[in-house]
């Protein structure tokens, strides 16, 4: 495999893991009650229009079918992807869901 063929690799592979924590905060999101598009909104105003998080919500189940997420897991997903600024909203979340 030549050098090029491993970017082309990599980056699949991280467009990929991209999708799935989308899909993870997305259905976080619906399982706790909350729209991911409008928090999704507050967190990158100049961003409405996501296309990933759109076709991440076509994949998203009602609450009643999904398996728990974490609170820690969806965090960690959006931290990891650099999305701190998601992460801290979704944490307020967190934190009026306590109170």
């Amino acid at each position: 495999m030549d050098r090029k063929e491993m970017e082309e690799r990599v980056i699949e592979s991280y467009k990929s893991d991209e999708k799935m924590m989308i899909l993870v905060y997305a259905q976080w999101c619906i399982n706790n009650g909350i729209d991911p598009v409008n928090l999704y909104g507050k967190a990158y105003p100049d961003q409405l229009k996501n296309q990933a998080l759109v076709e991440a919500m076509e994949l998203t189940v009602p609450k009643e079918e999904s398996e728990e997420i974490p609170n820690q897991t969806v965090l960690n997903v959006l931290q990891l992807f650099g999305n701190d600024d998601l992460a801290f909203l979704v944490q307020e979340q967190i934190d009026q869901q306590k109170r």
